[in-house]
């Protein structure tokens, strides 16, 4: 995203991460006062929220910590932003810094330890005089987090599992360490990958054998490596699911590139993935895209476009497309909210998805199994159901199921 001057403000571009397992987490932020939501570059609402409590449902991975219904935890200052990976929620605060409580085993914490700390927030640990402008608002890699400093710096910490952070190495960091990249205006991770926008090019790191790293080869790489097809490109959101890359471009056209089990490309094909960047068609410019999946043989897309309509696309095992079907859809079919709902934006986890509508009611349809869905249950949802109501924007990983709504 932008720097924390220009973070809530319109036109900006907005970081969006996703990698995990297919646990559930999903969160709500109180907001106690008043609070406002602005529209994104990525068409994703960013919101500012006096509150200072955080709501959240859903499963920890590596833990047997699970929420069917809300938990709320309080912060020491008003919210600005607040991410997860598989298995950690991250809290970035208006005074620039960064709390976080789940699974912290891998020091995902980045608290210096390996203590978990499921309902009691710690603060992450950066070095003096880094002020923190973003966080990876949707979800990191497996048991990994990112954070973007008022410098334009990334700045990385926790498992690291396939060399995510760029560094050259696969070691884990229980502190956060700044990334060999500048200049980062957004990041998107997935299970054991993540790519950068970096100083106006894409670069990627990490597990590579479906294509995922965009570079036209299907090999890892532990440092940077371009991502071919896009030099030039004005991208204004990225997006990440299992084996998946998404770019979200200026002119609202989006771009795809990585693994294709389910027809996760949106190409009209199953099975042939791509390691270079493949343009989706779609009946007008894309205003937010989100992918989820958590497992080679799931992955989906949601996209919301110029007119308020919504496509999706993929896997669709657990009715998470929101169509009412079954069936895997390799190229984009519109979905259709409830009856006099209409979403102003959306969002996908492992197998779950989300919308919320103008209204500000949050709506989830999918897998229920780790209380994605947020009902109390851990019933498949086959068509919408509402769980929220008065929230301003809703965020959702694309690995442990995570949605955030950020309430007005």
């Amino acid at each position: 995203m932008a720097l924390m001057r220009d973070a809530l403000a319109l036109g900006k571009k907005s970081l969006a991460v996703g990698a995990g397992l297919g646990l559930a987490l999903v969160l709500l932020v109180l907001a106690s006062g008043s609070a406002s939501a602005q529209q994104s570059a990525s068409g994703g609402r960013v919101a500012s929220a006096s509150g200072s409590s955080v709501a959240f449902w859903g499963t920890f991975a590596g833990s047997n910590s699970q929420h069917l219904s809300p938990v709320t935890v309080t912060l020491p200052a008003p919210v600005a932003e607040v991410g997860t990976s598989n298995s950690t929620v991250y809290a970035l605060l208006t005074n620039g810094s960064v709390y976080a409580w789940g699974t912290g085993t891998r020091g995902q914490l980045g608290d210096g330890g390996s203590t978990s700390s499921f309902t009691i927030p710690v603060q992450v640990k950066f070095p003096a005089g880094v002020t923190i402008a973003s966080i990876a608002v949707n979800s990191d890699p497996w048991d990994t987090a990112f954070a973007i400093d008022t410098t334009g710096h990334v700045w990385g910490w926790g498992a690291n599992g396939s060399g995510d952070l760029c560094l050259g190495n696969a070691t884990e960091y229980r502190t956060p360490v700044e990334l060999p990249l500048t200049d980062v205006t957004a990041v998107a991770g997935a299970a054991d990958h993540a790519t950068y926008d970096a100083g106006g090019g894409l670069y990627s790191c990490g597990e590579g054998i479906y294509g995922e790293l965009g570079d036209g080869t299907t090999k890892g790489s532990k440092v940077p490596v371009r991502v071919t097809g896009l030099s030039g490109a004005s991208v204004t959101a990225l997006v990440a699911g299992f084996g998946n890359t998404g770019a979200l471009l200026s002119d609202g056209d989006y771009y795809d590139w990585g693994l294709n089990s389910q027809g996760q490309l949106g190409n009209g094909t199953t099975g042939q993935s791509s390691d270079v960047p493949v343009q989706v068609t779609l009946p007008d410019p894309v205003t937010q895209a989100f992918e989820g999946g958590n497992a080679p043989g799931d992955g989906q897309t949601l996209v919301l476009l110029s007119d308020g309509s919504v496509y999706a696309w993929g896997a669709d095992g657990a009715f998470q497309l929101g169509n009412g079907k079954q069936v895997a859809e390799p190229s984009p079919v519109k979905i259709s909210p409830p009856d006099g709902v209409t979403y102003q934006a959306v969002a996908s986890g492992g197998d779950t998805s989300y919308g919320v509508s103008t209204a500000g009611d949050v709506y989830a349809w999918g897998a229920g199994k780790l209380g994605a869905v947020g009902d109390g249950t851990k019933n498949t949802a086959r068509t919408p159901v509402q769980v929220e109501a008065g929230a301003t924007a809703l965020i959702s990983s694309t690995s442990n199921v995570a949605a955030v709504a950020l309430s007005g």
